[in-house]
């Protein structure tokens, strides 16, 4: 038996909807399961998103720069902006599933045959969550949501090079314009130590939240094709795999979010982990630092309406919740701190462009 209905101790094979355990049983546990996968799903983009909000529109703010102010013995200092803000808002999206058939074909289904269903809505979700995370990190231009409610909002990309004025990047007291999205100047198979791309997002990102003791704790992700050229670098240092452990002293990597162990590969000098996730794009590299706020928020609808969070089964016959069963997710991501990521491009046009997935 699967992984969603196997402690009922009823065998794969018995008609789901004539189970002796009843319909309800197999909607609890099938509701169990979805909990469980939201929880992990939660925890695997804890790197992107920052946190779930149910406002549709706020001004994101980080502290400000400059330095105080001198005054005569009866003056009176002069009213200043102490953070940096930017306004930012948060589609809602409402995405999801059926499982239906015909009073025959509903009949016949066995245990087995809805568990696959209902991992593959699973799945589904998880690659809708996925795209959504990836395409607003990627895609360098803002987007219109039209909100039902609310009328059309401007939904932000990380920084790039737009008007919005930034806090002082360290080493400086002035606010300043800035742009995350790179192209390198270099094809990827141009990769190495003259054409660094490390040493150029590293900086991008250090220069807005500085270095923590013993050193960054920034991540760069990159697809499998530019993992020769990455491993070549003379300021690359690799670790072993963390299922390979032949004596007291091998290198693994430490201070970094569990789900990330296994992807990472090594560390760069300039101060960042570098991980494959082939889910990037090859031709372009993405970098978060894991000791400030993820640049994205997630949109949920508010607590009083009662609509839930995550993946939902909702049942339109309470009876017999399989009959036709739908499998909802309301949500929506948006950039919040539009300086926590630094996207590049390994191209030679002179623009950034995002990949073609993520492009509309």
């Amino acid at each position: 038996m699967g992984t969603i209905f196997g402690h009922l101790g009823i065998s794969d094979t018995e008609r789901a909807f004539n189970a002796t355990v009843g319909q309800r049983v197999l909607y609890e546990e099938a509701q169990a399961y979805i909990n469980r996968a939201n929880m992990e799903l939660a925890q695997l983009t804890s790197l992107f998103i920052a946190r779930s909000t149910s406002e549709f529109k706020l001004r994101y703010k980080l502290p400000g720069g400059g330095y105080l102010q001198r005054r005569g013995p009866d003056g009176r200092y002069a009213a200043v902006k102490v953070v940096g803000s930017w306004d930012v808002a948060f589609p809602l999206i409402d995405v999801g599933a059926m499982i239906v058939g015909n009073d025959v074909a509903m009949a016949y289904m066995t245990l087995g045959e809805l568990e696959t269903h209902i991992a593959g809505v699973v799945a589904q979700n998880v690659n809708t969550v996925r795209f959504e995370i990836l395409r607003r990190l990627f895609k360098a231009t803002t987007d219109t949501f039209t909100d039902d409610i609310h009328g059309d909002l401007t939904i932000q990309p990380l920084a790039n090079g737009d008007t919005v004025v930034y806090p002082p990047v360290i080493g400086t007291a002035s606010t300043a314009t800035d742009n995350h999205y790179l192209q390198s100047g270099y094809a990827a198979n141009a990769i190495d130590d003259t054409n660094d791309p490390y040493d150029v997002i590293t900086p991008e990102l250090a220069e807005h939240f500085g270095e923590d003791v013993g050193g960054l704790n920034i991540v760069t992700f990159i697809n499998q094709t530019e993992a020769a050229a990455t491993r070549a670098l003379t300021d690359f240092y690799p670790i072993k795999p963390n299922y390979i452990q032949p004596g007291a002293n091998t290198d693994l990597p430490t201070d970094v979010p569990p789900m990330l162990r296994e992807k990472i590969i090594g560390r760069h000098a300039a101060g960042t982990w570098v991980a494959i996730w082939n889910f990037i794009p090859s031709n372009y590299a993405l970098a978060v630092h894991l000791e400030t706020d993820p640049p994205l928020i997630r949109r949920v609808d508010p607590a009083d309406t009662g609509l839930g969070d995550g993946l939902q089964l909702v049942s339109e016959n309470e009876e017999f919740p399989f009959q036709e069963s739908i499998w909802r997710h309301r949500f929506g991501v948006g950039t919040g701190n539009r300086l926590n990521g630094v996207v590049m491009e390994f191209g030679t046009d002179g623009t950034y462009g995002p990949p073609a997935a993520y492009a509309s």
